[in-house]
């Protein structure tokens, strides 16, 4: 059973970084997507960026192209984003997620395994 646990978040005034972990244990090859998602209240569900552990090839909404980064540590079976000029409308609860044998631009309703989220709030 793939289980998956999101930190890192937290509140920081606009302009800062932050960096998120997403820690997975379960993981019995490379063949995933990891995938972080974020749900602001009253919003839908965005996909903010993934990365496919076995070729490394990433995706990153338009929103946050340039301003977050995505990285792994596939012996720790950690997954990193790494935030930064964040906006408040970077506020969100952000969530990782894992999917068996799918690609880096899957959408989420094909990751599987789903981790408890982390807050990231950005101040004005």
């Amino acid at each position: 059973e793939v289980q998956l646990q999101a930190s890192g978040g937290g509140l920081v005034q606009a302009g800062g970084s932050l960096r998120l972990s997403c820690a997975a244990s379960g993981l019995k090859h490379d063949d995933y997507a990891i995938g972080w998602f974020r749900q602001a209240p009253g919003k839908e569900r965005e996909k903010v960026s993934s990365i496919d552990l076995s070729n490394g090839r990433i995706y990153y909404a338009d929103s946050v192209k340039g301003r977050f980064t995505i990285s792994s540590d596939n012996a720790e079976n950690t997954v990193y984003l790494q935030m930064n000029s964040l906006k408040p409308e970077d506020t969100a609860n952000y969530v990782c997620a894992a999917g068996v044998g799918i690609s880096h631009t899957a959408p989420a309703l094909l990751y599987d395994s789903w981790g408890q989220g982390t807050q990231v709030t950005v101040s004005s």
